[in-house]
Formats: structure tokens, C-alpha cells, sequence
């Protein structure tokens, strides 16, 4: 059975955004690990049309960057919309009955699923279907912008924390 994880880079106030952290070496060599590692990922509209940047190569990109869009098109991917009518290469688009498609891939493979887009994570989470929240927390105040949880959460319990490069802690947390 595989577990569902939610993981994000956030701020220190809670918020995610894209282009606001430096990731570092260390840091996006774990992401690129982590991506190749996956069984699969289950993506919201938003983050996967940000994550299409990785369809096709670039040429100003450097090997690591090229790792990462390799590991990322390598990885089987569903897509939650009500709006798109199609998604790209390795990805399958999820339209209906969200929950029934989450659990039978959570009952289909093995190892890790990644879940990306807080409001996807908020609502897997209140079917009781993530298993793991990974804040990887950077020294960056944002003030404002998509918070991390997009909704109450129940109470979590601490995992693990691991220090992921020079200035970012990885905080792992269950439900309790």
C-alpha cells in the first residue's frame, strides 16, 4: 500500500510560493531524489500547470535542472480538474469521484505518492487519506500568499526533522 505524503517548501509564516526560496544545491538534489523515488503524484489545476515547465527541455538548463525535469517526466501523474480537457505525457486527468481514484492507487502501489497543491492536500486530508505532511521550512516571512494548509487541520503529531542543506528543516508530521 503506498503512502499518501504532502510536501511543500513554506515559509517560516506557513505560506508557500515558488519563486520566493532558494532552494540551494543540497535542497534541490533531495527534491530530484524524492521525485525519482516516487510511485506516482497526484497534482492539483495550479501546481501541476506550474510543474509543465518541466515537459520540455531548455537550453539555459544545467545538468541538475535537466535531472529534476528528467526524474519529473519519468514519474506517473494524475491530475485533479474540473477544467482541463487534457493533461501532457505520463499524466492521466481525474475529473470525478476524486476519492474513490485517490484510495485505489493508495491500495495499488507501493512506496511513496506524492500529493502537490495545498488545496488538494487540504481536502485528501480531510478524507483521511494523507499520511504524512512534510514542511520544509525556509528562513524567508512572506506575510502573505497560499498557506501551506488550506483549511483546519486535525492534530498532528511530529515525526522526524532534518536539517535539508544549509538553512531549511525538513518537519515531518502524521496525524495523531
Amino acid at each position: 500500500m503506498a503512502k499518501l505524503v504532502f510536501g511543500m517548501n513554506v515559509s517560516l509564516d506557513g505560506y508557500v510560493d515558488h519563486d520566493a526560496f532558494d532552494t540551494g544545491p543540497v535542497l534541490f538534489r533531495h527534491w530530484t531524489e524524492h521525485v525519482r523515488g516516487l510511485a506516482g503524484s497526484v497534482y492539483g489545476r495550479r501546481m501541476y500547470e506550474i510543474m509543465r515547465y518541466f515537459d520540455d527541455d531548455r537550453p539555459e538548463w544545467n545538468a541538475a535542472v535537466q535531472a529534476f525535469a528528467a526524474a519529473w517526466r519519468d514519474q506517473p501523474k494524475w491530475v485533479v480538474s474540473h477544467s482541463l480537457t487534457s493533461v501532457g505525457p505520463n499524466a492521466t486527468l481525474v475529473a470525478d469521484d476524486v476519492e474513490a481514484v485517490v484510495r485505489g492507487l493508495k491500495d495499488q502501489l507501493t512506496g511513496e505518492l506524492a500529493v502537490s497543491g495545498t488545496e488538494l492536500a487540504h481536502g485528501l486530508g480531510e478524507l483521511g487519506l494523507v499520511d504524512e505532511y512534510r514542511l520544509y521550512v525556509h528562513p524567508v516571512v512572506l506575510g502573505r500568499g497560499t498557506p501551506f494548509f488550506a483549511g483546519p487541520r486535525p492534530r498532528l503529531r511530529l515525526v522526524a526533522s532534518d536539517p535539508m542543506g544549509e538553512d531549511v528543516i525538513r518537519l515531518t508530521y502524521a496525524p495523531a
